[in-house]
């Protein structure tokens, strides 16, 4: 059986990622906006940041675990990446055509919150599924000192301790999006931070949910460090940067130096990853 004080650990792992993200709203409590240039920065760090949590913590560790050949660890690793992609393009296929505006929140009854949440668990599960796995030595022997971390005198993976600060920072930018639309509206700095905390709920779900599977099924563990990888890098192709460019349109050369410097500095940050 899996520990519960470890599962509540990897639940608060996970709620502090989607605490993270109402530090997106926290702006608009000195500022009335947010300029176009910082947020593509942002959106080119937090797309520097998954891509390289994800090839440098997720894959390597997923590689690091597999007994064989680099072969070996391919086909043991690739239908992860591939079932984690695949869940992005059916939760928007089965979701085409339902945006999520954040003003929807204030409006929501219950069956378009059903909807909203849909969309949220779309987002955001797979980034919790990362941290979940991220956590999957968490408790067990003969774990070398090198790949652990001590945190309020709990020893922690390394790799549990990037991959939660990497999604918190990842989540700030997606608070700022959501907020922008909301503070138009004239809605309350604080019930701005509610709602963009509520858009990142699903993911201490997804990281117990994770943890728990990872936990049980030890040979699952490449596969479910493959999921992570795969659905995020995807998220951060099909989604941030392009949502990068939309917002720099009315910047010289639409916004790609801040795109760009957002993303180098993003990779840069999280490149220690490859050697723990």
């Amino acid at each position: 059986m899996v520990a519960l004080d470890n599962l509540a650990l990897v639940f608060v792992a996970g709620l502090l990622t989607a605490l993270a993200t109402g530090v997106g709203a926290l702006p608009f409590f000195v500022f009335d906006d947010i300029s176009t240039r910082w947020n593509v920065v942002l959106w080119g760090l937090a797309s520097g940041i998954m891509v390289s949590a994800s090839l440098f913590g997720l894959v390597l560790e997923g590689l690091a675990v597999v007994d064989g050949t680099w072969v070996d660890a391919a086909v043991a690793i690739g239908p992860g990446v591939v079932a984690g992609v695949l869940l992005v393009v059916v939760g928007h296929e089965v979701l085409e055509g339902a945006e999520v505006d954040p003003r929807q929140y204030e409006e929501a009854d219950f069956k378009k919150l059903v909807l909203v949440l849909g969309i949220l668990t779309v987002h955001s599960f797979p980034e919790g599924v990362a941290v979940g796995v991220s956590f999957a030595e968490l408790g067990l022997q003969n774990v070398p000192a090198a790949d652990t971390l001590v945190v309020g005198g709990l020893t922690l993976p390394i790799l549990a301790v990037f991959m939660t600060i990497a999604i918190s920072i990842h989540n700030v930018p997606e608070g700022v999006a959501i907020s922008i639309p909301l503070r138009s509206m004239g809605v309350s700095e604080w019930r701005m931070v509610w709602w963009a905390v509520f858009s990142s709920l699903p993911q201490p779900i997804g990281a117990v949910i994770a943890y728990y599977f990872v936990t049980l099924a030890k040979q699952f563990l490449p596969f479910g460090f493959g999921f992570a990888a795969g659905a995020m890098v995807y998220l951060v192709l099909t989604e941030f940067i392009p949502e990068a460019l939309d917002d720099g349109q009315g910047l010289p050369r639409n916004g790609r130096p801040e795109l760009a410097a957002g993303l180098v500095t993003g990779l840069l940050v999280m490149i220690p990853l490859a050697f723990v």
